[in-house]
């Protein structure tokens, strides 16, 4: 087992920069041999879940799911909380209901699909599939000592006991619970067929090594069997996993736990997943003047990220049986909560800037260099980042939106990750971060120039970013890339380079230079969203190539370039 695993607790870390007096980078050299094809580029950003499921089909939440569609290459999987939840469907910040689950005054199960039917034809309806967290307790299946063990004061911020808590308890009758589950996926196929189905994924729970299951691990285990039986009853070849732990201490004894269960009962596991987070500000929130500095300066912390992924791998690689499953890293995400923005704490201001996006493309490239250290690899790093209703202008909540459905410089991360081509490129960096041993590195990741390269048949994509895991480390000066391509046919090819950074693919940015109005004119609001885009940093250019091919690029800290080389003289 692993030795270099955080120490932290539930999402806790200390932040603190690895090297707070260290000397900006200044050049860095890159490298991209085009003819040393590498295989497939696996593409663990074609992910996103939140946990607000009745904003799904909102209008705004329609369009976002449709936006990411309309320029990501291949589906995403979509995970929103909360399916089994009873409620009136009213969506609230880190709240929300299914309200599948009933029962007559015998007692007797029935079911409504209605506010189903509505979240999964929105998700369906873009192009993407759903990961169904199966979760949590309905009202009606709600044990007895809930009622009576669980501390709840009223008060009128809450609507009862069962919002507050009761929802966290294990069921209170295993079959009923298992045929609701059975009920759902028997539905799912008759509405959506098997051909999509197919796609699907079947979670039991999130993060049960917290107050989110307030049960033992053998009772979770026990609802584990129950719901996989029900799930391939119905449906054979689903595919069924979980258990969606934290990247906690608790998360990783849980997931040993539940994988030796599973293993001594013969269970099926198609894919194993857990969470982690790069922070959990101290002191998490505040109520300052509006508009107050954070009282402490922190940042998200990519080395406590890549620990806990590192621990978790090194505990499914216990079980050969579960290695070569898919991991999924269902919510993987700089900082925690996602509803809580800038007016909470003044360190979320990163999520509405061009700090966000460079962090997760570095972050990405990141999971990828551990799954080449790993037998378990890392499928999907799910970003829990969707939209949220009624917030203010950019609010600084982890949304790919905000206000007015305006995009955020987060969603061009995932635009600039769309081009890249199926086939993955050697590439390299003389000035990348080390993370070849992971028990070395800091809280924070040191600045780097990094690089990520793929290919088509006809294209070559570049990503190259600067970075450093610290928001408050201002640089005037830009650092110098000498970026290399070798390996290229000769002839003509068309040079394309996009720019994430202050001043490009950045809606904020032009927010705040229009006086960050929290009422926009409809003139403003033509005038950000003409620039919420991935942008143009150049205009483009056709080069006569022999071989090789050279650009610099000027990268201030932190952006990100995407540079596109097109056969031809497109």
């Amino acid at each position: 087992m692993t030795q270099n695993a955080s120490p932290s607790a539930v999402q806790r870390l200390a932040y603190a920069p690895s090297d707070p007096e260290a000397t900006p980078l200044r050049q860095a050299r890159v490298t991209v041999d085009a003819a040393h094809d590498l295989g497939v580029l696996d593409r663990p950003w074609a992910s996103l879940g939140y946990d607000e499921i009745n904003w799904t089909y909102t209008p705004q939440g329609r369009r976002t799911l449709r936006t990411i569609s309309g320029f990501a290459e291949t589906p995403y999987h979509v995970r929103p909380h909360n399916i089994f939840n009873s409620g009136t469907g009213l969506g609230l910040p880190h709240w929300g209901s299914g309200n599948v689950y009933h029962e007559d005054a015998d007692g007797k199960p029935y079911y409504d699909f209605t506010i189903a039917d509505l979240t999964y034809d929105a998700i369906v309806g873009a192009g993407h599939h759903p990961l169904v967290e199966l979760a949590f307790t309905p009202l009606a299946l709600v044990p007895e000592e809930a009622k009576t063990d669980f501390a709840f004061e009223g008060s009128p911020s809450q609507y009862s006991a069962y919002e507050a808590g009761w929802w966290s308890y294990p069921p209170k009758d295993y079959a009923k619970w298992g045929g609701l589950v059975a009920a759902l996926v028997e539905h799912a196929l008759e509405r959506y067929g098997a051909d999509e189905v197919q796609h699907w994924l079947w979670e039991l729970w999130n993060e049960p090594d917290i107050s989110y299951w307030r049960g033992t691990p053998e009772q979770f285990h026990d609802l584990y069997d129950v719901t996989a039986k029900a799930i391939r009853g119905v449906y054979p070849s689903a595919k069924v996993g979980g258990p969606a732990v934290t990247g906690g201490d608790e998360g990783a004894v849980f997931l040993r736990g539940f994988l030796q269960a599973c293993a001594d009962r013969d269970l099926p596991v198609d894919f194993v997943s857990f969470h982690t987070k790069g922070s959990h500000f101290t002191p998490w929130r505040t109520y300052g003047p509006i508009g107050a500095p954070a009282p402490v300066q922190q940042s998200p912390s990519t080395p406590k990220m890549l620990r806990e992924i590192d621990r978790a791998l090194a505990v499914i690689e216990e079980f050969p049986q579960y290695a070569g499953q898919p991991v999924i890293v269902d919510e993987c995400d700089a900082s925690v909560p996602a509803h809580w923005g800038i007016y909470d704490n003044a360190n979320f201001a990163y999520r509405n800037n061009e700090y966000y996006p460079v962090f997760q493309a570095k972050l990405m490239k990141k999971v990828l260099d551990l799954n080449a250290q790993h037998t378990a690899k890392v499928h999907e790093a799910t970003t829990w980042s969707f939209s949220m209703e009624g917030e203010r202008y950019f609010e600084g909540t982890r949304s790919f939106v905000t206000a007015a459905g305006i995009e955020k410089p987060l969603m061009n991360a995932y635009r600039a990750f769309a081009r890249l081509g199926r086939r993955r490129l050697a590439a390299s960096s003389d000035q990348a971060a080390d993370i070849s041993d992971i028990s070395a590195l800091g809280n924070g990741l040191p600045e780097e120039i990094d690089v990520i390269a793929g290919s088509d048949d006809d294209e070559i994509t570049i990503l190259v970013w600067r970075h450093t895991d610290d928001q408050y480390a201002a640089d005037p000066a830009t650092a110098r890339v000498d970026l290399e391509v070798t390996g290229l046919d000769s002839g003509p090819w068309t040079v394309q380079h996009f720019r994430i950074d202050h001043s490009h693919s950045n809606s904020h940015t032009i927010w705040q230079e229009l006086g960050a109005p929290q009422d926009p004119t409809p003139e403003q609001l033509a005038a950000i969203t003409a620039r919420q885009g991935l942008e143009r940093f150049t205009d483009d250019v056709v080069v006569e190539i022999d071989g090789g091919f050279t650009m610099p690029l000027d990268l201030p800290r932190p952006a990100l370039s995407l540079v596109v080389l097109k056969r031809g003289a497109v």
